[in-house]
């Protein structure tokens, strides 16, 4: 990956971004199926500060790097090059997508209580949308958990699960329910809880198959939780519509952090391609291997030019970006992982085995399709719009035929 594109300051952030994680990072990653211990992701924090590489998505105000979005991606896929990448440059999921809402619909209060220390390392945190069924999961509409107005705050009941980040974390933003109230709507609230607070418990641990998420992905008890007005996110009734603030970006950066993961894959089997002779010659002058390589090419090439043109809507449009965001996420989470069963199957038997960090790679990039709406339901949302936009073509004056619309009089 070149950064010959950017403007001089985002491409030398990238180029540091890569050295730290050659030269610092990848010697401190954990053993296959192991996570990453608190005092190694301190001690890496702490040099990637040295380093000028912290927090690459947060306003320099908050101690960050203050790179715009649409610069993300180079520098994000440099920290997901190693699975441990983001975790030392305080930009991994849930943290990042959380300290973006915060900047944006935070009260100054509650930025200096939640996002300062968010920001800085100091605290993790975790989102709490997904609920056991028949609550909320792929269908955010069907949220069970329930807020209720009291003379002084709220009181918040209900059971949170998958809630990834939450061990350890310092606080969480539930998604509540919640009645009309003072002339707002009825509808979801976000309310941010610290995990101290008495009515949240962290419950039974939902264990699987990635590693790389600090918090691992555990139920939470919420029962007679009491919040201060203080602790509302944003208005009251506003939930759903913040939820979409957060995760259009938040799909996006999965995006840029696997596709980094996937680079590394790539080269992984690049390298053992280019090292080990079957049939008389190296492995990469094989047809069949070639194809494998090629193919991956493609793959990681059409997914950073998606990633790049939705990172520009997203700052230009966040509407459309937020839907293009969706496509992004399709594309991108099963890319990577065919990139990485690639490099497997060039890899042979060693792909499979500890011997490579291939195999944990699969199982990093393998829940992408769930993670942030099932594939499923994002190309359901994908093809409604699509027929939408047909339909508004159609009262426009226009006629579809085909893969083409035209105009009253007709013509290409």
């Amino acid at each position: 990956m070149t950064f010959t594109h950017l403007p001089p300051d985002v491409a030398e952030l990238c180029e540091r971004t890569r050295r730290f994680i050659r030269e610092v990072v990848i010697d401190a990653e954990p053993a296959p199926g192991e996570r990453l211990d608190q005092v190694t992701r301190d001690r890496l924090q702490a040099a990637a500060k040295e380093a000028g590489v912290f927090a690459p998505h947060v306003p320099k105000e908050y101690g960050g790097q203050g790179v715009p979005i649409e610069h993300w991606s180079p520098i994000l896929q440099e920290a997901g090059y190693s699975p441990i990448g983001p975790s030392a440059l305080n930009c991994m999921a849930p943290d990042e997508g959380n300290m973006h809402m915060l900047n944006l619909i935070a009260t100054e209060e509650q930025k200096h209580r939640y996002l300062v220390p968010l920001a800085a390392g100091d605290i993790r945190s975790c989102f709490g949308m997904t609920e056991p069924h028949p609550g909320a999961g792929s269908d955010p509409a069907a949220l069970r958990t329930k807020a209720v107005r009291t003379s002084d705050g709220w009181i918040i009941d209900g059971h949170k699960r998958f809630t990834s980040g939450a061990v350890g974390a310092g606080f969480c933003i539930v998604m509540a329910r919640t009645p009309a109230v003072d002339g707002s709507p009825e509808g979801a609230t976000m309310f941010l809880v610290d995990m101290t607070n008495p009515g949240l418990k962290v419950g039974e641990a939902i264990h699987t198959i990635d590693r790389s998420i600090d918090g691992g992905h555990p139920h939470l008890s919420i029962k007679d939780c009491f919040v201060p007005d203080a602790a509302v996110l944003g208005e009251v009734g506003l939930g759903f519509r913040y939820a979409q603030v957060r995760l259009g970006p938040a799909r996006l950066t999965h995006c840029m952090r696997w596709l980094g993961l996937a680079r590394r894959a790539l080269d992984i089997a690049l390298d053992r391609a280019g090292r080990r002779e079957l049939f008389g010659g190296p492995i990469d002058s094989l047809g069949l291997a070639q194809n494998l390589i090629s193919d991956s090419v493609i793959d990681i090439e059409t997914s950073d030019a998606l990633i790049s043109k939705t990172a520009t809507l997203l700052h230009t449009d966040p509407k459309a970006g937020s839907a293009m965001s969706s496509i992004a996420k399709v594309h991108c989470s099963e890319a990577v992982f065919r990139v990485v069963d690639r490099a497997i199957q060039i890899c042979g038997g060693d792909g499979v085995s500890d011997g490579l960090p291939l195999a944990q790679y699969l199982n990093e990039v393998r829940p992408f399709r769930i993670y942030d709406g099932p594939n499923e339901t994002h190309k359901w949302a994908i093809a409604r719009r699509a027929s939408a936009g047909r339909s508004a073509a159609v009262r426009a004056g226009e006629r579809y035929q085909g893969d083409a619309v035209v105009g009253r009089g007709g013509g290409a």
